[in-house]
């Protein structure tokens, strides 16, 4: 990563990490985000926001984590934080200390510039600000940060007193702020209103100064007003996938990608699958927050390249753009009335290419592997974050086999309650199998259905397959799929394991009509491609 990388002539500035985790309902744990920022980087974002380390131990952890763990290609790790208290001095503020020993690359620092806010909110004078401004900027730029300061509540804080607004402004960029960005932290503006307020700042400023924006949809209209402050010359620009965020949310930063790429010539993203990979990308992400795609999600969305028969058919079969304002390949996504069988193939030999299958000229085998993924995503599977379930899949037909390293005869769960006694393990669960030629029946008790069921298959296993031992189950998600039915309705269950010996993990996924079987499902898959990626043969 080169040390002009704020100086590209346009940003894409992912917040994904912090103000998206904010969503009311999400709870990103710090292998979450972890999981997520690889991602994040793949799409080719140039930069990822982790969180505000000093002010939340988690985000603390998760720098201090990043720092060995992390290899980014294409973005910079920003760490977000705030200016210094009022009455202070920046080199002696912990939270401003905090940001240095992130390690981050890149510091995002919010600062009042509604001198209302400034007023009620910190309780402290313009001037104040201004030097706590100035004052942090100054430090973290000479201690070889680059800085980008978020002008929270800007436009609101503009329209009621303007002067105060450029002042703020300005104190950041003189005390070598590289990027400030305009914040419509209530998310009532208008696109009009913005373009007119980035218009006039840069008016003031010239358009040395690097300005971005950064909207919120509490107005239905973070991805217009983000498009307005770009064409009125924003050249940075913040966002969340999925558009998560609290309140309404955040703009969702592929939309306003998508738009500027394939609408206006720009080229944005630096990975090298760029949009192409942004579904993918996006559910993959959906899966880790445990928060449902929104169907009707532009661009990305399952919904979003959806035809119902009738009179479009016709039209459709001639030409498909007839109907879709692009191609759906261009961002990963697929339109769902025809059978896409070249884009579904297209899909399944590059993914069989990353995971060593050379599927090129197979025809055949593509055609049964699409066949039978469509068949699957309809029942409730997704591969999208369950790569290991996939490639399960793809060598059972490669194959003509599933693999399997043990033969499961039965397996039955028993749950009980002791009135009073609330810590006691209340699930017991018995798994016969055959393994190493050995008939096993083991029995494992755990706090719920799931967590005895996982101790009883370990114990069946451990004396044949010992690498067990190391495959630790690091998360484990459940979603409703048809919450129309009730309690009849179809579960998924996303797990995670980790080889705690190679420091490697994997996910794959369940589908059946309760918790149980579905978890089932995962948890054998799971222990099967622990077994396959360690190398190990059937006994």
């Amino acid at each position: 990563m080169t040390s002009d990388h704020l100086k590209h002539a346009f940003d894409v500035y992912d917040t994904t990490l912090r103000d998206g985790a904010q969503q009311e309902g999400m709870n990103l744990s710090v292998a979450d985000k972890l999981a997520i920022a690889p991602l994040l980087d793949e799409l080719g974002v140039g930069f990822i926001e982790g969180g505000w380390p000093g002010a939340i131990p988690k985000d603390t952890e998760f720098f201090a984590r990043a720092a060995k763990e992390l290899t980014l290609t294409n973005a910079l790790l920003a760490a977000f934080g705030a200016t210094r208290r009022a009455d202070s001095r920046a080199w002696d503020d912990p939270q401003v200390r905090a940001l240095l020993d992130s390690q981050a690359p890149v510091v995002t620092l919010v600062a009042k510039s509604d001198i209302r806010h400034v007023e009620r909110a910190l309780r402290t004078t313009g001037a104040e600000n201004l030097a706590m401004i100035t004052d942090t900027v100054t430090f973290l730029v000479s201690e070889g940060r680059r800085v980008v300061l978020d002008a929270e509540h800007f436009f609101d804080g503009y329209r009621y007193d303007p002067a105060y607004g450029l002042e703020a402004v300005a104190a950041a960029f003189a005390a070598g702020a590289e990027v400030v960005t305009l914040c419509d932290t209530n998310g009532g503006m208008l696109p009009d209103g913005v373009a007119q307020i980035v218009g006039e700042v840069h008016a003031a400023l010239g358009h040395g100064p690097r300005l971005g924006i950064h909207a919120h949809n509490d107005s239905g209209c973070a991805v217009a007003n983000s498009l307005a402050a770009v064409g009125a010359g924003a050249d940075h620009v913040q966002g969340t996938v999925n558009g998560y965020g609290e309140r309404t949310g955040n703009a969702d930063l592929i939309a306003v990608v998508a738009n500027l790429e394939l609408k206006e010539g720009r080229d944005l993203l630096a990975g090298a699958g760029g949009l192409r990979e942004a579904t993918r990308i996006a559910h993959a992400i959906s899966e880790i927050t445990n928060i449902s795609p929104f169907a009707r999600q532009p661009y990305i969305g399952a919904s979003a390249f959806a035809h119902k028969a009738g009179l479009h058919a016709s039209a459709i079969k001639v030409d498909p753009d007839l109907y879709q304002h692009i191609d759906p390949l261009r961002v990963g996504n697929d339109m769902r009335m025809l059978i896409s069988d070249m884009a579904g193939r297209a899909s399944i030999e590059l993914k069989g290419r990353e995971l060593g299958f050379d599927l090129a000229g197979q025809g055949e085998l593509l055609g049964r592997v699409t066949t039978r993924v469509k068949d699957a995503e309809a029942q409730g599977y997704t591969y999208d974050a369950a790569d290991a379930s996939f490639e399960l899949l793809l060598r059972e037909e490669v194959d003509g086999e599933r693999l399997t390293y043990f033969d499961v005869e039965s397996w039955r769960v028993i749950v009980e309650t002791v009135p009073g006694a609330p810590d006691l393990a209340n699930a017991e669960a018995t798994v016969k199998l055959a393994a190493g030629g050995v008939r096993q029946i083991a029995t494992g008790e755990g706090n719920g259905p799931v967590n005895a069921l996982d101790h009883a298959l370990r114990q069946a296993l451990r004396a044949t397959y010992p690498e067990i031992a190391r495959f630790e189950l690091i998360d484990f998600k459940v979603r409703i799929m048809d919450t129309m039915h009730g309690t009849d309705a179809i579960t998924r269950v996303l797990v995670e394991t980790m080889d705690t010996g190679a420091e490697t993990t994997w996910r794959t996924v369940g589908v059946g009509p309760n918790i149980i079987e579905a978890s089932w499902e995962a948890i054998v898959d799971s222990i099967v491609y622990g077994l396959l990626r360690a190398g190990v043969e059937r006994r």
